[in-house]
């Protein structure tokens, strides 16, 4: 895909009077400090019709969104709960993202306990319709709220169900890294995706876009993986296998090894 323009966009009232293309508006909420003791945030982004952004895993036709939160304050470990995305069709081929809306709660861990954490996030990320525009968006959040935000609360019960059983997962290897194989009996899906955990930083391995067929009643997902060692060691445990269909999606942490 060919990235074509990049546009800068500031929360309303920081000093930059348009937001780039295809995006309405974009806002960081406050969001409220939880029981744990935890900055619970949402970004949320409002597009224009027609137009779409991504998933954090998009698919080949999508652009990966990326945060930094490094301006914040207190700001330690970060969880984003993303929602069930859209099953979008991107000039014939499968992308994973959001249409007209994307509420995306965001859970932060203060780095010390019990100090206020203050939020200010800088996020790059596609917007597309006929063309994609890599967008780059500073954003700021007012101190958090006394209590919880319905919406975030709303968005959080929007995430993928807990999969289980998990699935038997085997690799074969290929010239430059391996194919992953994951095997689920009796289930269905429109789309799937496969992903590497590492927690936080970049995966050091790159995952394609997943391939679904049924063999013998079963639904195998496959992808290639490319590690960026020559020693890395695929573990089971690191996979996070996720099935999206018209009632919503479905991830799976983990496979069993076939």
């Amino acid at each position: 895909m060919i990235r074509l323009a990049l546009a800068l966009a500031l929360l309303p009232g920081a000093g930059m009077a348009a937001p780039p293309p295809g995006l309405l508006g974009a806002v960081l909420h406050p969001g409220w400090v939880t029981a744990e003791g935890n900055r619970m945030a949402a970004v949320e982004l409002t597009l224009e019709p027609g137009w779409k952004t991504y998933w954090r895993s998009p698919g080949e036709a999508g652009i990966e969104p990326l945060f930094d939160w490094s301006a914040s304050e207190n700001a330690g470990r970060v969880t984003y709960h993303w929602p069930a995305p859209e099953v979008i069709d991107s000039g014939g081929m499968l992308a994973l993202g959001f249409e007209e809306r994307l509420l995306l709660p965001v859970e932060i861990a203060p780095l010390r306990p019990g100090e206020p954490v203050a939020l200010a996030l800088t996020m790059d990320l596609g917007l597309c319709r006929d063309i994609c525009i890599p967008a780059h968006l500073s954003l700021a959040a007012p101190p958090p709220g006394e209590s919880p935000d319905p919406a975030i609360e709303a968005a959080l019960s929007r995430g993928p169900a807990e999969g289980t059983p998990l699935p038997a997962c085997e690799t074969t290897p290929t010239a430059d890294g391996f194919r992953l194989a994951a095997r689920l009996p009796e289930a269905a899906a429109e789309a799937a995706a496969i992903e590497l955990a590492t927690g936080e930083g970049p995966a050091p391995v790159w995952v394609s876009q997943a391939e679904l067929s049924v063999e013998d009643g079963t639904l195998v997902a496959r992808a290639d993986a490319v590690p960026e060692a020559d020693d890395y060691a695929f573990d089971p445990a690191t996979l996070r296998l996720t099935l999206i269909g018209n009632g919503g999606a479905v991830e799976y942490a983990g496979c069993a090894p076939g």
